[in-house]
């Protein structure tokens, strides 16, 4: 069988049935960062991601903002757990034939945004490859009564998002993004936050893997979506992908005060009890069942 029949997730499913780990690891595979219980206070949060060319950028997008995105999409699944980012390690692999001003600005761009979050970039490794290829591991800590993760959606909660939706790709958000480790670490702090995930492949797929892990069902409403400029259709907004912005639920009675006290986070659906319930409700009012559309690999 080929790994197209069972797709991305589908491989990812077939590979943590053969992974076995001890009592240390609190969540492994299956969630924006593995969880280890590291002391009486903290998890270690570890990640890893990988940018190819081609798949997640082109040559002729700037360097700067390749490297950019390359520590910034690890740093979103730090965001997505609570947590704050520490060490990273890059590896690289390029064409031997790759000019060095090229690596230099890739670096610049992964060394301004480590700045920014007090990231130490602590190593990595190089290989010759067919295209440019970066992959970045990253370390960081959340205090243990902070840590958000994707299994705790319930009935009743309302569902949020930070910024806008669609037109990544269209608008360069794609590549210059900030990732939301601000704004999670401000909701960990002062709401129960239930569950959490960034938005890397799109709106409908990513809130699938909420739905599953909490399995409970879930009703986005059209009207209260915040469409960017760029977003096209509503389908096409819902499922492109690339917005790095952040997804979670809540109780309604802390939504209402988190939206009464910043125009940050909009409510855009609701958490239900029955699992199979995973619906668009149009501007009618007419619900239509919501494929977990979204960017996959395979």
């Amino acid at each position: 069988m080929l790994i197209k029949r069972v797709g991305e997730f589908g491989l990812i499913d077939r590979l943590k049935k053969t992974i076995k780990t001890d009592a240390s690891v609190v969540t492994g595979i299956g969630d924006d960062c593995a969880v280890i219980d590291y002391n009486a206070r903290e998890y270690l949060l570890l990640t890893a991601d990988m940018i190819v060319e081609k798949v997640d950028f082109t040559l002729q997008d700037e360097p700067y903002w390749i490297g950019h995105k390359a520590l910034a999409v690890s740093l979103s699944d730090i965001a997505a757990c609570g947590g704050l980012p520490r060490y990273a390690l890059v590896s690289l692999g390029v064409p031997a034939r790759t000019r060095l001003r090229f690596i230099d600005e890739v670096y610049r761009g992964m060394r301004r945004l480590a700045q920014r979050f007090g990231v130490n970039i602590v190593g990595g490794d190089m290989s010759r490859a067919p295209a440019v290829t970066i992959d970045v591991s990253l370390a960081g800590f959340v205090e243990k009564k902070m840590l958000l993760l994707r299994n705790g959606a319930v009935a009743g909660d309302q569902i949020l998002v930070s910024g806008k939706l669609g037109g990544a790709l269209k608008s360069g958000r794609h590549l210059k993004f900030i990732p939301k480790i601000k704004e999670a670490r401000f909701l960990a702090k002062n709401f129960k936050i239930n569950a959490m995930i960034d938005i890397s492949d799109g709106l409908l797929q990513d809130l699938s893997h909420v739905v599953k892990a909490s399995k409970v069902g879930a009703l986005i409403y059209e009207r209260l979506l915040p469409l960017h400029k760029d977003a096209g259709t509503v389908q096409a907004a819902v499922s492109s992908g690339e917005d790095f912005e952040l997804l979670f639920t809540m109780p309604a009675r802390g939504a209402r005060r988190l939206t009464a006290h910043t125009g940050d986070f909009r409510i855009i659906g609701e958490v239900v009890r029955k699992e199979n319930v995973f619906h668009l409700v149009d501007r009618q009012g007419v619900g239509r069942k919501a494929a977990a559309a979204g960017y996959r690999h395979f």
